[in-house]
């Protein structure tokens, strides 16, 4: 908020000669000032005030009509830093509130009464407002890029404007100029429109710049308006607190303290070896790795390494709430799912509050990132992924067609995620700088911004001489997803023994016309091969223990695993195929 646009969308004028330093008695006026205006917008808004709105569905409102798209950083003087991140994070915290927000033909809009107060309690951070002829340090400072397109994007909506004020200063260059701008302050310097159709606001960030876009149900014929303009001018005029070295003024020492560090934050979920290695290499000394779990009470599967941070953190709450959830015996494998998928989102909210303005770069789980993605915590930020999974489309693209071939195995059908969370997985990637994973199949989906990193290599187990020829494992579960349907019709074709490593999901009687046991002992010994013709698999820890071993493996590519010696790569959802490598393992062929 403030009383002038931010540096983003001005050009800087030339030092005023008249300029006098603030004082603290002309800062008491202004706030009691302020203070009156407020409590008489605030009983004004209680008596009769505009209504607060509701979100509505983007595919509803496919046509966009009128957009605003500005940049994001401008001020690159090393003082205004952290004035720079404080007003970015500011954007991600307001943008939040308003993306998907549906407006009502006819309906008020308000500002404030959709954004609310930019306090601290309330995650804003420390940016830039005008306030007795300097940009001065204030909390929520910077939102005026937002109402200033806001208001673009509502002339070029054709709303009727209710309540909007331009600002006090009126720089060159600017959107002011042109009398296209809107200054805000809480609470009685608002933006107010009325549209003349329903709309939906879609706003939200990207590294670079604020996009604001209103949707509607029909198209214009009125082009879109392109990114707005930045004249390209020195900033070095405006006179900000961090940089005018008046050390006379009372704000000048408190001014020192607003400039902070960047730092990277890891938002992690569950902790792959792959993925500890990698961040032992790749974090920085300012870094900060938030955990589901603190260390002192992290399952082994939670538990990260720290070494290297600096700062730490965790969601212990929500985290515990996940695993209660997910020991609970659900009726169905799509209800389990889900309750994994609202314990997630809660962990990807918690994480996200540690991550300050401060914080310009991302590296993130990707069973968190279309959460982060909702609450808009990826926005004004550079992110990568740590990916364990196929893409949802993909995946869900790989099992569709597996059932298309295969009807009778329900199990194939069973679950599929919201179609609000694959598109927010899908938007998300589409903007991660990079993703890394260890799984070659999802690795190849994207090309160069893919970082392959090793599988971890297991200690190599030592196993018995007594193998049994016609023994394979097949580390399950039973499900046709991991290919039980194939290793069934080879058993049966080949007369094999299969080992279950997994559990048995198929129903009572799959396993009938074949010999199967289960493990005793050292699953390893006596085993002369491991089967695992998977539809999906994440994690092939199975595989790469069996390969270390020395014993042979027949997987899909959706194993994960590029070719090497002791590995047979047969297609996905081929029985016949598995049949014909088996046979020849096992000299049948």
């Amino acid at each position: 908020m403030g009383r002038l646009p931010e540096p983003g969308s001005l050009v800087a004028s030339p030092a005023e000669p008249d300029w006098t330093p603030p004082t603290r008695l002309g800062s008491a006026v202004f706030a009691a000032k302020s203070a009156v205006f407020q409590a008489r917008r605030g009983f004004e808004d209680l008596i009769g005030g505009p209504a607060r709105h509701g979100r509505g569905e983007a595919p509803g409102f496919p046509a966009v009509v009128a957009q605003s798209i500005t940049p994001l950083w401008s001020d690159e003087r090393q003082a205004e830093g952290g004035h720079q991140r404080g007003k970015v994070h500011n954007l991600r915290r307001a943008c939040a509130a308003l993306n998907g927000v549906q407006i009502p033909a006819g309906q008020v809009f308000s500002f404030w009464r959709q954004v609310g107060p930019a306090t601290r309690a309330r995650g804003y951070a420390s940016g830039r407002m005008l306030q007795q002829g300097c940009l001065v340090p204030s909390t929520g400072g910077g939102l005026c890029q937002l109402s200033n397109a806001l208001y673009q994007a509502a002339l070029d909506a054709d709303c009727e404007i209710v309540e909007r004020h331009g600002h006090s200063r009126v720089v060159p260059g600017s959107v002011a100029e042109v009398g296209r701008d809107a200054t805000v302050a809480w609470n009685y310097v608002d933006l107010r429109f009325r549209p003349q159709q329903p709309l939906l606001i879609e706003a939200r960030l990207t590294a670079d710049q604020l996009i604001i876009r209103m949707r509607a149900a029909q198209a214009t014929t009125r082009p879109l308006r392109a990114a707005t303009p930045v004249i390209e001018r020195a900033l070095a005029n405006v006179r900000t607190c961090s940089t005018c070295n008046e050390a006379a003024c009372f704000r000048h020492d408190r001014a020192k303290g607003a400039v902070v560090e960047d730092r990277t934050a890891w938002l992690v979920d569950e902790n792959w070896p792959e993925f500890q290695a990698y961040a032992a290499q790749a974090c920085g000394p300012e870094d900060l790795l938030a955990t589901p779990f603190a260390d002192a009470i992290a399952p082994t599967r939670y538990r990260w390494n720290a070494k290297g941070f600096q700062h730490r953190g965790s969601a212990d709450v929500e985290a515990f709430s996940r695993v209660l959830a997910l020991r609970r015996n659900w009726p169905t494998n799509a209800q389990r799912r889900q309750a994994e998928l609202d314990s997630a989102g809660k962990i990807a909210k918690r994480l996200a509050r540690l991550a300050g303005p401060e914080v310009e770069r991302l590296v993130v789980a990707q069973s968190l990132l279309p959460f982060l993605w909702r609450e808009g915590e990826l926005g004004g930020r550079r992110y990568d992924v740590l990916m364990t999974r196929p893409p949802m489309d993909a995946l869900q693209a790989w099992l569709d067609a597996a059932f298309t071939r295969h009807p009778d195995r329900k199990s194939l059908s069973d679950f599929r995620a919201p179609p609000w969370l694959a598109e927010a997985e899908r938007a998300a990637l589409a903007g991660a700088a990079r993703v890394i994973t260890p799984h070659a199949a999802i690795a190849d989906l994207f090309g160069a911004r893919a970082v392959e990193i090793p599988w971890s290599t297991p200690k190599p187990q030592t196993r018995s001489s007594d193998v049994q020829p016609r023994r394979i494992a097949f580390p399950g579960p039973t499900v046709a997803r991991k290919g039980a349907w194939e290793v069934r019709e080879a058993a049966r074709a080949l007369d094999l023994q299969v080992m279950l490593l997994g559990s048995e999901l198929e129903g009572e009687g799959f396993w009938d016309g074949v010999r199967v046991m289960h493990p005793s002992g050292d699953w390893v010994d006596g085993v002369a091969a491991v089967v695992q013709p998977a539809v999906v698999e994440e994690q092939p820890r199975r595989l790469l223990a069996a390969l270390a071993a020395g014993v042979p493996v027949v997987a899909t590519p959706a194993c994960g695993l590029r070719p090497r010696e002791g590995l047979t790569i047969v297609p996905v959802g081929d029985a016949a195929a598995l049949t014909t490598s088996l046979g020849r393992l096992f000299g049948n062929a």
